[in-house]
């Protein structure tokens, strides 16, 4: 089954762009919903978390952003009951050992994308999400 909506999280409207752009040249999903502030896709899920048809298939997320990182997203994200399965991949430029590490506490991750998103990373990606759905 398509990913229909894929929900990007990232502080970085140029990285949102060129994503957004990748995505859409490779028919990863129907539906594209940006979201600069964690804070502000948090709210959309809490609001949205009893209707599947107002939620994502997909999450890609961002851990280093002001205010509230990728990891502190997570830790609420994990809080919410969701009438669905919701796939969370990490696309961030940080390489350090430890964020890899740490993505293993956190059991709704299903992999760790070292950005620059790619065609051939989007491939991958997406052949992970037709066994999850």
């Amino acid at each position: 089954m398509k990913n229909k909506t894929t929900y990007l999280i990232d502080d970085d409207k140029l990285s949102i762009k060129l994503m957004s752009m990748l995505i859409s040249k490779n028919n990863f999903c129907e539906e594209i919903v940006s979201f600069h502030n964690p804070q502000t896709a948090l709210d959309e899920l809490k609001t949205n978390a009893s209707d599947s048809s107002k939620l994502p298939d997909v999450i890609l997320l961002d851990l280093n952003m002001p205010v509230l990182d990728g990891w502190q997203f997570l830790d609420e994200f994990q809080l919410i009951t969701f009438a669905k399965k919701i796939i969370v991949f990490i696309v961030s430029s940080s390489i350090d050992p430890s964020d890899l590490e740490k993505t293993k506490n956190y059991p709704i991750i299903k992999n760790y994308i070292i950005k620059p998103l790619t065609s051939e990373k989007i491939k991958r990606t997406s052949l992970l999400i037709e066994n999850e759905i």
